[in-house]
C-alpha cells in the first residue's frame, strides 16, 4: 500500500513533504481546549488523560473533558524561559501501582536543574510523593534541559538531559548529566548493567551521552529499539536510535551552525560518534514523538511520527525494519505549534497544541 501511494505522489509530482498522506481517510477533531502551555501527554487505562501545563499544573481529562481543577498535590517547579512542568509518564505497571512520573526544573534561575519525581494518582491527587532523579551540577540557564522519559521492557526508565545551552562543550564529559540520557531503575537506583558503572569520574547514571537538547524518546514495544529526536543549532535536527554507551557527537559533530552564523564543528561525522538515521536541515524543531501500534491505520504500523514546533505539523516517517524511508507532511491544518504526540489504545493518534488556547486533538480513521 505504501508503495502504491508513494508511486501517486511521484506520478504527480508532489513533493515527498507535501501534505498528501493519507489520501484524506482520516478524520481531525478538538477533543479539549483551555489549555495553558500543554507539554506532556499520558492516557491511562480507563482512558482518562493526564496533560502537563509547563505552567505548573498537572490537568485531567475525564469522559472527554477537561476537570475544572488541577490535580493536587504536583510540586511547584521553576517556571520560565523553557522550564517548568514538563513530561508525564506512566509505570508500566500503572493498573496496579497508579504510579504516576513527571519530570521538572526546580531551583533558582542561577542554580536550577532537571528533577524527576513519582506520586499515586489517586483520580484526584498525586500522594507518596518522592524523588526518583535529580541532575548533577545545577546550571544557572533555564533552557535546554529535555526531560522527555520512557520505560525500557525491563521497567528501568529513561530520562533525557539537555546541554543547558551555554554549556555544550559538557555533552562530551561524563562527569556531568548535561547532554546526556540516564537510566535508572522505577525506583531511582543505578541499574547494575549501565555502560558507565566503573568508569573512573563518570555519573553511574548515564546512557548515551553527546546529545544537545532531546525532545523526545520512545521505545519501540515489539523490538526495544529506543528513538530519540533531538534540536540541532540552525539546522541539524536529529533522529537517532539510542544504544548503551554511544557517543551522538555534539559538539564535535553536527549538522547544523550556530546562530549567529558561526561553525561549531568543521565535522558532521567524527570517528567514534554515532550518526543520526534522519537530520533535517533547516531545523523543523522536533518535540513529542510516537511510534504507530494501533489499529485504526493498518499502513501506519510501526512508523514514526514527529510533531514539529517550528513549522506547525507531524512529520510521518515510513519505517521499513528499522530503515527511515519517505516522509511526509501531516496535520497542518492544525495551525499551532505542536508540543506532543501519542498513540491511544483506540488506535487514534493524539496531538497537543500549544497557542494561546491549548488543544488536544483526536486523529480517527474516517
Amino acid at each position: 500500500m505504501k508503495k502504491w501511494i508513494l508511486a501517486i505522489v511521484m506520478a504527480l509530482g508532489v513533493s515527498a513533504h507535501a501534505h498528501a498522506q493519507p489520501l484524506g481517510n482520516y478524520k481531525l477533531e478538538t477533543i479539549v481546549e483551555g489549555l495553558d502551555g500543554p507539554w506532556g501527554l499520558a492516557i491511562l487505562p480507563n482512558g482518562d488523560m493526564l496533560v502537563t501545563e509547563l505552567t505548573g499544573d498537572l490537568r485531567l481529562i475525564r469522559n472527554g473533558k477537561l476537570v475544572g481543577q488541577a490535580v493536587a498535590g504536583v510540586p511547584e517547579s521553576l517556571y520560565g524561559g523553557q522550564g517548568g512542568l514538563m513530561d508525564i509518564a506512566l509505570h508500566p505497571d500503572y493498573a496496579q501501582n497508579r504510579l504516576v512520573y513527571l519530570s521538572l526544573s526546580v531551583g533558582t534561575q542561577s542554580a536550577n536543574s532537571l528533577r524527576v519525581i513519582r506520586g499515586r494518582f489517586t483520580g484526584t491527587a498525586l500522594e507518596d510523593i518522592s524523588t526518583v532523579f535529580e541532575s548533577a551540577p545545577t546550571k544557572n540557564t533555564k533552557v535546554h534541559y529535555g526531560a522527555r522519559m520512557a520505560f525500557l521492557p525491563d521497567n528501568t526508565l529513561l530520562i533525557n538531559m539537555g546541554d543547558g545551552f551555554d554549556l555544550r562543550e559538557q555533552a562530551q564529559n561524563l562527569s556531568n548529566h548535561f547532554g546526556t540520557a540516564v537510566r535508572v531503575t522505577d525506583d531511582g537506583k543505578v541499574p547494575e548493567d549501565n555502560p558507565f558503572i566503573g568508569v573512573a569520574g563518570a555519573q553511574p547514571e548515564i546512557y548515551s551521552y553527546g546529545h544537545r537538547n532531546q525532545q523526545s524518546i520512545f521505545v519501540e514495544r515489539e523490538s526495544g529499539k529506543i528513538y530519540q529526536t533531538e534540536h540541532g543549532p540552525r539546522g541539524g535536527d536529529e533522529l537517532n536510535l539510542i544504544e548503551p554507551g554511544n557517543n551522538y557527537g555534539w559538539p564535535i559533530a553536527t549538522y547544523g551552525i550556530d546562530y549567529s552564523g558561526a561553525r561549531i564543528s568543521p565535522y558532521k561525522e567524527y570517528e567514534g560518534t554515532t550518526q543520526p538515521l534522519v537530520q533535517w536541515t533547516p531545523s523543523i524543531g522536533p518535540s513529542g514523538m510516537t511510534i504507530y501500534e494501533g489499529s485504526q491505520f493498518p499502513d501506519w504500523q510501526g512508523d514514526i511520527f514527529v510533531s514539529s514546533l517550528i513549522y506547525n505539523k507531524i512529520i510521518h516517517i515510513e519505517m521499513n525494519d528499522g530503515v527511515p524511508g519517505r516522509q511526509s507532511d501531516m496535520f497542518s491544518e492544525i495551525d499551532d505549534r505542536l508540543r506532543d504526540i501519542r498513540t491511544g489504545d483506540d488506535g487514534a493518534l493524539y496531538i497537543l497544541s500549544e497557542g494561546d488556547n491549548g488543544k488536544l486533538w483526536r486523529v480517527s480513521r474516517r
